[in-house]
Order: structure tokens, then sequence, then C-alpha cells
């Protein structure tokens, strides 16, 4: 604890409030994730081994599909799949992706990284997915895969995604890096995860996987990723190392049990946030919030990110942080206006996803935090907008 201004005239006590806290994570799970480790350190097999072939199985069947290929991270997951059908299906250099328009770079590299193009297309005012209303917009003669993005723990309209690719034959290739247990996840020919820490089933180093219900597919994904090999020494394809080990899947294995539950416990947190903050909601009035997360009916957002909005919102930000309230922006720019794309969609615009890289914020939330912590962020965020 220690003291900070919260108004001119008053003096309050705040605890500093991490965004997400690791530590605190890690920590909740006792010594399981030791004897984990423990595990694996004295069975000596480190690589390709029981703990990842049962994780494998485990999260197959978590997502209610057959098949699961570990890898080393999420832009491998979606990378391996995308040079997996590339080579199946015959897809030449610059055969063209469509994906959502804001999302983090890493679903544009990995389709760049195979020699095929992104083709962006606009989002939803909402919550920031991909507009189906608009994919068919952007679609060519080229068009060979349709990428959604679950962005923020919530998920897309797979039933229109689903649609469009079955009239253009096309693959869907789903995103799912943040999206670990959510509801619907599962629709598509493929899923990508990323188990990056700071997901909602986070390792402790990066690790990823794809899963899918088609053998071909995921024998083709596992050869690619060990090398392009089908049998030692024996490489049929150009592929790469990419494999998660055997630590990592021991700790995904203890970690995987308590999903259901953290992701309710973030439920939980979402709903107080929404509770408080969505009266001060008012759409267009820059000093009052744009937006709270929306969540539809048939849906299960499992908020790996609070996503609220506001026009102000790097003085909310700011005010929070003196506060000791740490908050994170994703992401305060769309990938086709980042160095790395400028040049190739220079002509490019997308006002909603340019509105939503102007204005979200990310509050924190976590499965360890407390209730107490929770208040004190609503209180934050309250306090600003009533202030204004």
């Amino acid at each position: 604890y220690f003291c900070t201004f919260a108004t001119e005239s008053d003096w309050h006590v705040f605890m500093k409030i991490d965004f997400l806290n690791l530590q605190r994570i890690t920590a909740s799970f006792g010594s399981e994730l030791e004897e984990a480790v423990m595990r694996v350190l004295r069975n000596g097999w480190y690589l390709q081994g029981e703990e990842t072939a049962a994780f494998e199985r485990e999260w197959a069947q978590h997502v209610g599909m057959s098949a699961c290929v570990g890898c080393g991270n999420g832009l491998d997951a979606l990378t391996l799949t995308l040079m997996a059908w590339k080579e199946l299906n015959e897809w030449a250099d610059g055969d063209e992706v469509v994906m959502p328009a804001n999302t983090f770079i890493a679903s544009a590299l990995a389709v760049s990284r195979v020699g095929l193009k992104p083709v962006f297309c606009e989002v939803r005012a909402d919550n920031a997915l991909i507009d189906v209303e608009c994919i068919e917009q952007v679609l060519t003669t080229r068009s060979r895969c349709l990428l959604p993005v679950h962005l923020y723990g919530n998920v897309c309209d797979m039933d229109g995604v689903m649609a469009v690719a079955e009239t253009y034959s096309l693959k869907v290739l789903e995103d799912a890096c943040q999206a670990h247990g959510a509801h619907s996840v599962g629709r598509g020919d493929a899923v990508a995860f990323s188990f990056y820490p700071g997901k909602n089933l986070g390792a402790l180093g990066d690790a990823g996987a794809v899963v899918t219900n088609d053998y071909e597919l995921a024998q083709t994904v596992r050869q690619l990723a060990n090398y392009g090999q089908t049998c030692k020494y024996v490489h049929e394809s150009r592929g790469v190392n990419s494999r998660m080990d055997e630590v990592q899947a021991a700790v995904l294995r203890v970690k995987l049990q308590r999903l259901t539950t953290d992701n309710l416990r973030r439920s939980d947190i979402a709903a107080r946030y929404s509770q408080v903050l969505l009266p001060f909601v008012a759409d267009g009035e820059k000093n009052r919030l744009r937006s709270v997360p929306s969540v539809s009916a048939d849906n299960r957002h499992v908020f790996h990110i609070y996503a609220l909005r506001s026009e102000r919102r790097d003085e909310l930000q700011e005010w929070l942080r003196l506060r000791n309230i740490q908050t994170l922006i994703h992401y305060p720019r769309v990938p086709y206006r980042q160095n790395a794309y400028a040049a190739d969609y220079a002509e490019v615009s997308f006002p909603i996803a340019e509105a939503w890289a102007r204005t979200e914020l990310s509050l924190p939330i976590s499965p360890v935090m407390t209730d107490e912590e929770v208040e004190m962020v609503v209180e934050g965020v309250a306090t600003w907008v009533a202030r204004r």
C-alpha cells in the first residue's frame, strides 16, 4: 500500500493493481505446477513425449475436435496450418486470406510468411470482430481462406462465416489465440491457439497448437512442424522446427483442469465492471465512455480482455495510472498501418477498425483478482467519468 492524490485536496490509499500478475496466477496453483515440471525432469524426455501427447488429446477433447498438434507458439500454429493447406491444395503465392482489419499483427504475419496475401475486412462497431456482412466485398478469384479472429475472448459470428465459406468454397482457419474455452470455437476447418503465459490458458513460456477434425491436415502440420520429416532423416517437405516441449505440455495439463472455473471468474469480474460502467456509456458524447464489451445471448465471452472505449482514452489511462491501476491498449495501431505493411496498403482504410485502435482501453482482469481490486478499478473509472 502507498499514498497518491485522488483529488486536488484529498489523500487516499491505493493498492497497486497490475494488469495481469503472472506470479499470483502461478502461485494460485500451489505445488501442482512444480510437481508437473519435476515429473518431466525425472522422466528425462523433453520433446515429443508422453506429456505432449496427453495434452494434445485433452485439448482436442476440450475444444470438441478430433486432433491436436502442439507447436512452438500461436504464430506458428497459424503459419503451419496455412503452409499445410497451401501444400495440400496447391495454392499459389499471392493467393488471398481474408481477416479482420483490427487484430494483433501475428494474424497477418502468418499469412505473409507462407507467401499468401492478407486481405483486410472491416470489423463490427459493437465488438471489433470481423463483419460478416463485409466479407463478400473483399473476395476475389484468388480468395482461398477466411481467418476470423476471436478477439478479446469474444467469438465471431461463425454461422455467418461458415455460410460465406461454403458459398465460395473457402477454408476457415479460426484464430482463437485469445479465446480458450469460448463457446462456438471449433466450427471451422482448423483452429489455432497460443498458450503465451498471459492467455486464459497460459504456459510458462511460448507454446501453441492446431486443432482440427481433418486427419490429413493434422498429419501434414505435424510433419511440417518437425522439419518436414515423415520419419527420421527423411524430409518430404521444407518444414520448420516448431514443437511444444514436455515442460509446457505438463504445465498446460495442470492449468487446463481449472480453465472453466477461471473463465467463470473472469466473466464475474466483467459483469461487475459492466454493471457499474454501462450507465456512463453515451455514444458520441466525448466526456463519457463510448462503450463497454457487448456479449450476444448465444455466445460465451471468456474475457481474455475487458475492452472498453473512450474518445479520451489516453486521459483515462493516465488517470488510472496515477491511481496505480495498470491498463493496456489492444491495439493502438491496426496491422495495415504498421510499418511492416503500410507501403502495401497505403490506399486501404477501415474507419471502424481505426476508431477501435484510437479509443480502446483494456482494464485489469484475471482469475486471481480480489473483489476489492475489482471495486477499485470500477471506482477509478467511474470517478474519472463523473469529473467530466
